[in-house]
C-alpha cells in the first residue's frame, strides 16, 4: 500500500476527471463533480487549495469508491 501522495485540489480534480467526473459547479474555493453516466458515482465535493489535508484526500478517495493505490494510478 502506497502513502497518500501530498497534492492540489486541482490535481486531485484532474485526476477524477480521468474516470469520468465532470465539474458541475463551483461556490467559494469549493467545486463540485459529477460523474455523468454512472449514477452509483456519487457527487464530490473538492476544495480548490494549494494543498489538501491528508483527512479531507482520504475522503474524497473513499467516497469516489477507490484505493489509494487506484488514485496514484489516477495520478500518474
Amino acid at each position: 500500500m502506497s502513502g497518500l501522495p501530498v497534492i492540489s485540489g486541482r490535481e486531485a480534480i484532474k485526476a477524477l476527471a480521468r474516470l469520468g467526473y465532470e465539474v458541475v459547479r463551483q461556490k467559494g474555493s469549493h467545486l463540485r463533480l459529477r460523474h455523468p453516466t454512472d449514477a452509483s458515482r456519487g457527487p464530490l465535493t473538492v476544495p480548490d487549495h494549494k494543498e489538501l489535508k491528508s483527512g479531507t484526500l482520504r475522503a474524497i478517495i473513499r467516497d469516489a469508491g477507490l484505493t489509494v493505490d487506484q488514485f496514484i494510478e489516477l495520478l500518474g
